[in-house]
């Protein structure tokens, strides 16, 4: 699956980056890239990455992420993940990251697809 990224400006002068499908090796740069994008729009309020729509989430794109949150913090905005997916709540859980990103609540009310690990020989 690849990686798709919506932006939108809510009120209040917040900016929402709404990544969906699965972040890793191949375009974690693209989150990173999006929030530096916005940043050199304008400074916003505040950038919300949703992220509902994540599946998949890997070392690289948690870096991406850690990178943004810097990115905007230099730029004196604050970053924040709303409503993660579980898969990506976990992530950040075990990485001990969650509250650095505003300690979201998992999406409870999202459709979220199975993602399903690949199993090698048994």
């Amino acid at each position: 699956m690849t990686l798709s990224i919506t932006t939108s400006t809510l009120p209040a002068g917040v900016v929402e980056i709404s990544p969906a499908g699965e972040i890793d090796v191949e375009n974690a740069y693209e989150v990173k890239d999006a929030v530096a994008a916005q940043l050199a729009a304008g400074r916003p309020e505040r950038i919300e990455l949703d992220m509902h729509g994540v599946t998949f989430i890997d070392s690289v794109g948690i870096s991406a992420l850690v990178a943004a949150f810097q990115l905007a913090g230099v730029s004196g905005v604050k970053l924040v993940v709303t409503r993660p997916s579980r898969f990506a709540h976990r992530q950040l859980w075990v990485t001990g990251l969650l509250g650095l990103f505003g300690a979201p609540e998992p999406c409870a009310d999202c459709d979220e697809p199975a993602h399903q690990p690949l199993v090698s020989g048994a």
